[in-house]
């Protein structure tokens, strides 16, 4: 399979079965050479990224409805000749039309070998003015980052959710160190950047399937953005604490804590799905984290047993995901309408969450949600009907361009980071 036929099988999945494109890629280019695998990847990332900006463009050339599988060898093409410069045009048009007689007939193929004929032969093509088409973001969905960051943050920050993000690593300083991690990682071929203000912390390139390396085997390091490890980070937990993670799948924010606690301690990892633990356990075993503990129960409903005894909650909450669409190019396709209930069920967890705080203790609330009425409406609402407790100051790295505060909302186009929320609450004594 090519690297092209492998994107337009990933493109259809995503089309016919709502499947995400990154669970698609993993088993599609399963087996596959690094460099088409980087190719595949690459060009069906760059399609969802650009959907809305290739249809306006394809839609100036191709008069009528097009059939779907047309719509997405077409996307592909033109994504091509657009944005893949070392890509020939000649292979561009030619496998599209290929692949046209193969998945739809051949007058469907003489009509794609017209458009991107066309699009050559145009050169230049005309760039649309309105923010929603210009960066492919529905437009419900732009006209509401504009209500909240203006006309410039939210060209920014549309403009980054288009960028491909680097894949960051935590090291396990249970188990390796920076230097050690660095060393294995370059004699397998991967780039290593030092991240530029997050310690124990890698960016990463070129990785291949991280999972077949010896320091992945090993437990060295597990895969977190620097946003989610601050959530954690902001909680300052130390060793013999009592923690809870209420909704820890994959597991990324508990393996944190368990770093940071020095493996000592008592560390509670929930959700509401029993596969997802296993994920959580495997991932623990792997690292060598032994004060973890799974449990699978609902973080809205109660647990009798865990009131006013934990140090620390980490409450990061089911959310409408916007603040990874660089890493789940779809999820900006979402309906906003199905997102409207969840501020309400946000809300019923935090509030759980409050009563396993012992007095003294702190409550993280976060997401990987970049809109305000899941964020610091959320936040706000908890302040003003839990009085006992109060709003803490987080300190955040040097250079991060992070300032400190008890709420803060990371974003791509100014941090680097995936879209997130953190908040901090402390139970007064």
């Amino acid at each position: 399979m090519t690297a092209r036929d492998a994107a337009l099988k990933a493109l259809v999945a995503c089309r016919k079965s709502g499947a995400w494109s990154d669970g698609v890629l993993k088993e599609l280019l399963s087996g596959m050479d690094r460099r088409d695998a980087a190719l595949a990847s690459r060009l069906c990332y760059g399609v969802l990224q650009n959907r809305m900006l290739l249809d306006y463009w394809i839609n100036g050339f191709a008069k009528g409805k097009l059939q779907p599988i047309v719509q997405d060898i077409l996307r592909l093409a033109v994504y091509q000749l657009r944005f893949m410069d070392k890509i020939p045009a000649s292979a561009a048009v030619n496998e599209a039309v290929e692949q046209t007689k193969r998945l739809a007939n051949l007058s469907a193929a003489r009509l794609v070998n017209a458009v991107l004929r066309s699009i050559l032969r145009a050169q230049d093509l005309p760039m649309p003015e309105d923010l929603a088409t210009r960066f492919s973001h529905p437009q419900e969905l732009t006209e509401l980052l504009l209500q909240q960051y203006g006309e410039e943050k939210t060209a920014r920050l549309l403009a980054s959710h288009n960028e491909a993000p680097k894949t960051v690593l935590q090291i396990n300083t249970l188990r390796s160190d920076l230097q050690q991690v660095i060393a294995a990682l370059e004699e397998n071929g991967v780039a290593v950047q030092v991240h530029p203000w997050l310690p124990d912390c890698l960016n990463v390139s070129a990785t291949g399937n991280l999972e077949h390396l010896e320091a992945y085997r090993n437990g060295w390091f597990y895969v977190q953005d620097a946003a989610a490890k601050l959530a954690v980070l902001s909680a300052q937990l130390k060793p013999g604490m009592r923690v809870l993670d209420c909704c820890s799948a994959p597991g990324g924010k508990s393996f944190a804590a368990a770093i940071a606690m020095e493996n000592r301690g008592e560390l509670f990892s929930c959700d509401i799905h029993p596969h997802k633990l296993k994920l959580i356990e495997n991932g623990a075993n792997r690292l060598g984290i032994s004060i973890l503990s799974t449990r699978l129960c609902d973080a809205s409903r109660p647990t009798e047993e865990w009131k006013n005894s934990m140090d620390a909650v980490l409450a990061d909450v089911p959310c409408s995901g916007f603040g990874v669409i660089r890493k789940k190019p779809e999820i900006r396709y979402k309906e906003l309408a199905q997102t409207q209930r969840l501020p309400a069920l946000q809300s019923a967890i935090l509030s759980q969450q409050a009563d396993y705080v012992k007095p003294g203790g702190v409550l993280i609330y976060s997401t990987c949600t970049i809109l305000q009425r899941e964020n610091e409406a959320v936040a706000e609402h908890f302040l003003s009907t839990h009085p006992e407790f109060e709003a803490q100051m987080m300190h955040f790295p040097q250079n991060s361009g992070i300032e400190d505060a008890a709420m803060t909302t990371l974003l791509p186009c100014d941090h680097g980071t995936d879209g997130f929320f953190i908040s901090k609450f402390r139970r007064k004594s």
